[in-house]
Formats: C-alpha cells, sequence, structure tokens
C-alpha cells in the first residue's frame, strides 16, 4: 500500500475508532446523535462547501466523470429492480447498491488524499448526487406504493397519490438542502469575481476545519451504537455490491469514456466510500427493510476501513 492511500486513510481511521470508543463508552449517548448529526450538518457542513466552491469558475467543471459514476449507478439500480423486484423493498435496495457516503466520510477522505483539486471533482458529483439518486428513489418508490396500493383501490375512487407534487417536491428538498445549497450558492459567488473578505473568511475557515474530525467521529459513534444483529449475511452482500462493484464498473466506463488521472480516481473512490445515511431515513419513511438497510449501512462502513484502501491504491494507476 502506498504512502498516500496510508497517510489519508489513518487519520480517517483513528478518527472513527475514537467515535466508536465514546459511543462504546457510553460518553456520548444514542439521544445526543441527533444533535451531533444537526451540528455537522447544519452548522459545520455549509461554511466548507460554500468556501470550497467560492473560488471555482463553471469553466473549470468536467461533467464527464460525473456520467461515468451515474452510468455505473443507473446500471447497479436497474439490475437490483431486476433482481428484487419492482416493489419498496427492490427500490430501497437499489439505492442503497448506488448512494455513498460522500459527505461524512468522502469529504474528509478525499481532501486529505487529495487536496483542494480533488475537492473540486468530488463537490461536483455533490451538487448532483441527492438529486439526481434520492429523486429518481422517490419516484420510483411513489410509483411502487401506487402498484402496491391498485388491487386495494376501486377504480375511480379517491386515493391515488399527486406524482408530479411529489417529485416538484423532492426536487425542492434536493436544492433546498444544507449541502446542495451551499455548493450551488458557492459557485455562483465564484462567477461574480469578488472574494470573501478576510474578517469573514476566517471564521468560515475554522468551522469548515471542525467538520472532518467531528463528521468521522460522529460515524464511529453510530457504528457503536447500531446493532447488527440477524442481517449480517444480507447486509454483507449489499455492502460488496457498493464498496467494491459500483467503483469497479465507474473505473471501466471512465476509462471507456477517455478518462484518466485525477478525476476518474476521484470518482472511482466516491464510489467505493459506505452507503449513505439518507438511504436508512428512506426505509424508515416506506416501512421496508429497516433492519436490513441499518445493517447494511454498519458493515459498509466497517468494510470501507479495508476496501477503500484496496480502492485508492489501484485507482492511483489508473
Amino acid at each position: 500500500m502506498n504512502g498516500l492511500v496510508v497517510s489519508s486513510l489513518l487519520p480517517v481511521v483513528i478518527l472513527i475508532a475514537v467515535g466508536w470508543l465514546a459511543g462504546r463508552m457510553r460518553w456520548i449517548r444514542g439521544d445526543s446523535v441527533e444533535d451531533l448529526s444537526n451540528l455537522v450538518f447544519l452548522l459545520l457542513a455549509p461554511p466548507l462547501l460554500f468556501r470550497s466552491m467560492s473560488t471555482v469558475r463553471i469553466e473549470q467543471l468536467s461533467l464527464k466523470p460525473v456520467a461515468a459514476y451515474f452510468v455505473a449507478a443507473g446500471l447497479i439500480f436497474a439490475a437490483t429492480l431486476v433482481w428484487r423486484g419492482f416493489n419498496r423493498t427492490g427500490v430501497v435496495l437499489a439505492l442503497a447498491n448506488t448512494y455513498s457516503n460522500t459527505v461524512m466520510i468522502g469529504i474528509a477522505l478525499v481532501g486529505l488524499a487529495y487536496g483542494p483539486q480533488g475537492m473540486v471533482v468530488l463537490l461536483t458529483l455533490i451538487s448532483l448526487h441527492s438529486l439526481v439518486l434520492l429523486t429518481s428513489a422517490t419516484v420510483f418508490l411513489e410509483l411502487a406504493l401506487a402498484q402496491e396500493d391498485a388491487p386495494r383501490i376501486e377504480p375511480g375512487a379517491a386515493g391515488r397519490r399527486p406524482m408530479a407534487r411529489t417529485v416538484l417536491r423532492a426536487l425542492r428538498n434536493a436544492i433546498v438542502h444544507p449541502v446542495q445549497a451551499p455548493i450551488l450558492l458557492g459557485l455562483l459567488f465564484a462567477q461574480t469575481g469578488l472574494e470573501i473578505p478576510a474578517a469573514v473568511d476566517k471564521p468560515i475557515a475554522l468551522l469548515g476545519q471542525a467538520f472532518s474530525p467531528v463528521a468521522l467521529m460522529l460515524v464511529g459513534i453510530t457504528l457503536a451504537l447500531t446493532p447488527v444483529g440477524q442481517h449480517w449475511r444480507a447486509a454483507l452482500l449489499h455492502a460488496s455490491i457498493k464498496n467494491l462493484v459500483h467503483p469497479a464498473l465507474v473505473a471501466a466506463f471512465g476509462l471507456a469514456f477517455g478518462l484518466r488521472g485525477l478525476p476518474l480516481t476521484v470518482m472511482v473512490v466516491a464510489a467505493s466510500l459506505p452507503i449513505g445515511a439518507n438511504v436508512f431515513l428512506f426505509a424508515q419513511r416506506y416501512r421496508t427493510s429497516e433492519g436490513l438497510i441499518t445493517a447494511s449501512v454498519v458493515v459498509s462502513t466497517v468494510m470501507a476501513l479495508v476496501s477503500l484502501s484496496i480502492v485508492m491504491a489501484l485507482a492511483g494507476r489508473l
């Protein structure tokens, strides 16, 4: 394993381990996790994301690496629906197989490993990640739910869900979001040619610097407090698809698109990130496979401590 992989992953592993210890020792209790999550997503993430994009010109952005990511994700999503069937469970598992933890783990890891240039590539993906995957999942889930409800609804009876309203709400929530909004606002600010005043930039920078350690410790705390239970075998399968199959497909499509170097490397690493916690929120909301999704998130995150090091070492050769 090369020095870049070790130096990038070691702080990540240590901070997650510190959080895990805090959770196991009950220094941070389960009822405090939501408050910590709000601290990370509502207070620390927006300044970091806004500042990272505040100097990026639109002509610097490249969508071809992002296209490789989403083509691979779309293929896995469709294959999962064929495998598990077009129903709520199938859609949620398809989302689990494709939705990366790009914020809590991805930003910290890519920032450490690939610096500001890598962050621009990752944030380009993040600006579309939830918008594309969560909105698509919402539409498919609502269609699956309507299909499941159809036999219980008499022809012409009230009860059909307003699909257009659901899609518009999903789009709005994906854009007006503590992750999406500062990325878009930072990019818009950059196009003005202005600079953030030093007196304002300093506290923004300090808040952004606090994001990575707190977010990674929160991952460890969550791991310590979340039981895997009887679902670990199925969870291992879904974690393997997310952590290994997804990045392999992104690498294949990226090479087919003529991509090389840092943009492709960052996309492959992003695809190898563990399952994002938003998938569990969908499982809760639609009341399907909650235990399996929880176990899959945990197993995928633990597996990533090893699989990420392998993927990063291989991706560095692309």
